[in-house]
């Protein structure tokens, strides 16, 4: 008696793994035949990022350069213009603040002077109490908004940009002289 229960129980045991690992195998296979893979998906939603400079060898021209690298990595029509500018530096308790302004405006063959412009702002910071070899903090937000946007974090929408010209030629056509 004893020696038919342990095998009946090595049975039932055998009897699960196969089940189990049929499921996993049966699960597995429906996950890669009608689903996209998760990493796919995920890449097409993640905000990109770049590798932002050290501390300590940032220079003014050096966070153009980067900002324009980080801009490259945006999603937008071809038709769209940009230009950089260095604002000021700004020095506060524990850090260095450099601002920087995009301008971005989409001229036309009949309007090569655009009626509006939209603006990026970027600033990066670099911290006077963390140690110089960590890459420098970078935000931005966009004209007439609060939303602090940070790199790596938030996707850009060609939309906002959109949206402040839009507004912008609207409240112009608003105002008689």
């Amino acid at each position: 008696m004893e020696s038919e229960d342990s095998y009946l129980a090595a049975i039932k045991e055998v009897a699960c793994t196969l089940v189990e690992t049929t499921m996993r195998n049966v699960e597995g296979y429906f996950q890669t035949k009608y689903r996209p893979p998760l990493q796919e998906t995920e890449d097409r939603h993640m905000a990109k990022n770049i590798t932002w400079t050290p501390c300590k060898d940032f220079t003014v021209e050096l966070g153009m350069k980067q900002i324009e690298e980080y801009i490259s990595t945006w999603e937008f029509h071809e038709s769209w213009l940009h230009c950089i500018d260095f604002l000021k530096e700004e020095e506060v308790e524990f850090s260095k603040l450099y601002h920087y302004r995009t301008r971005w405006s989409i001229p036309t063959r009949r309007k090569p002077i655009p009626r509006a412009t939209a603006c990026v702002y970027f600033t990066i910071q670099i911290s006077k109490i963390k140690p110089l070899v960590l890459p420098v903090e970078v935000f931005f937000i966009f004209e007439s908004t609060r939303l602090v946007h940070r790199p790596g974090q938030s996707r850009f929408r060609e939309k906002w940009l959109k949206d402040i010209i839009e507004s912008k030629l609207i409240m112009m056509e608003s105002i008689t002289f």
